[in-house]
């Protein structure tokens, strides 16, 4: 462990998106103290976030048995993030094993797949507008629509009974908050797996239409796919295959109740993939990515990295990073080019949801506003509360007045 004093992240009684603005005035990597005094790099510019992204996958490893302070007694048992990066689940896999799951998993997000759900998708959408519609004239929509589709959509794809959906939620709220007991952090990740792995016997005895029945029949053909991968797997894909777009949602409203000349460009040119595609840089779900470790000493975007260090890519500052963007990089503006961006990641861990988030983003977004074309913030934006997470962040609560109500 360092004994410098090291500047932390997030910093109390600050914004972390502040936070990485004025540490990326520091360097494109700085080496900062995580909740329980932890150090690790935090990569803060585009093109240091793009350089890791595309890196040799032998220079920056996934597998936390590459942290050695993660092990030696640096950092103690109970640190509250331990859960969270001892996972188990794909984005902890390197080299073999992670082109072998990623290889089975994407069997489900091909683009004929994704092509095929949009009928439901879009049935889902509509559903839940139209209980916001019943609701009255003042509706948070995260609990009625920003977080209600992506569980639904989610779930239904892997086959969790409905009655089980609010409890998944509420794991992965648990677990993504930084400020979450260490004792509290534990037993809701035990509590999580023990259910994964219920969910995964009941699909072996009574298979269904869904991809953990299908994850099933793949670990049942031999040696493709562990009891624990096959867990590991539903872990990443239910907890994050569905909280970033909670947030890409959130932040997609906000973003266009600030910026009227926008909503009506979306409007008026159909151009809600290019909301989708804007959010993600001006305000992405996730502040941070879990962490890579550093199989020797490399240099990114100019500064040295030892061997053994733990390496987090900061996507929101890099998304309004001007020395990409411009001038411009702070303002939200749909037109922009977005030739390069990193938002679904870049390189071999390119996000295999992408496709996914893209429909549910777009279809979400154009049904809200054709059937509540005068949807407005019923509070400053100032007053929204946010998730407390470096790893995903957006709105805890959206109040909006709906307005007149069209079909």
């Amino acid at each position: 462990m360092t004994t410098s004093p090291l500047p932390p992240f997030p910093a109390a009684n600050e914004n972390p998106l502040d936070t990485c603005r004025r540490l990326r005035e520091i360097a494109p990597v700085v080496e900062v103290e995580f909740p329980g005094g932890v150090p690790a790099y935090l990569a803060l510019t585009h093109d240091a976030v793009r350089e890791i992204l595309a890196g040799d996958n032998r220079t920056f490893l996934r597998d936390p048995r590459h942290w050695p302070a993660l092990h030696d007694g640096s950092i103690p048992e109970d640190w509250p993030l331990r859960a969270i990066v001892e996972g188990g689940h794909l984005s902890t896999k390197d080299g073999a094993d992670h082109r072998r799951l990623r290889g089975l998993i994407g069997k489900a997000f091909t683009p004929a797949r994704v092509q095929a759900l949009e009928p439901r998708v879009q049935q889902i959408v509509e559903g839940l507008l139209d209980d916001v519609v019943s609701a009255g004239e003042v509706v948070d929509l995260v609990p009625a629509f920003t977080e209600a589709l992506p569980m639904w959509v989610i779930c239904e794809l892997f086959g969790v009974p409905a009655e089980d959906r609010p409890r998944m939620r509420e794991w992965t709220a648990t677990l993504l908050a930084h400020t979450t007991p260490p004792e509290e952090a534990f037993a809701t990740q035990n509590a999580l797996q023990a259910y994964l792995h219920q969910l995964a016997e009941s699909k072996q005895r009574e298979p269904g239409d869904d991809l953990t029945s299908d994850l099933v029949e793949a670990r049942d053909e031999g040696d493709r796919l562990t009891t624990d991968e096959l867990v590991g797997v539903l872990w990443l894909m239910l907890v994050a295959g569905h909280e970033t777009t909670v947030h890409l949602l959130g932040h997609a409203i906000v973003a266009l109740s600030q910026n009227p000349d926008q909503l009506e460009l979306a409007k008026a040119g159909d151009r809600w993939a290019d909301v989708v595609e804007e959010t993600l840089r001006y305000r992405h779900s996730v502040m941070m990515t879990s962490w890579r470790f550093t199989a020797k000493e490399v240099t990114i975007a100019g500064v040295r990295v030892p061997e053994g260090q733990a390496v987090g890519v900061a996507f929101q500052a890099a998304g309004l990073d001007p020395a990409e963007h411009g001038e411009s990089a702070e303002r939200f503006d749909i037109t922009r080019e977005s030739n390069g961006r990193v938002g679904f990641g870049h390189g071999p861990r390119y996000c295999i949801g992408a496709s996914l988030a893209r429909l549910e983003g777009r279809l979400a977004l154009a049904a809200l506003y054709r059937r509540l074309p005068d949807l407005t913030l019923a509070v400053d934006p100032d007053d929204i509360p946010y998730s407390p997470s470096f790893f995903t962040v957006g709105p805890l609560s959206l109040p909006v007045s709906l307005g007149p109500v069209r079909p």
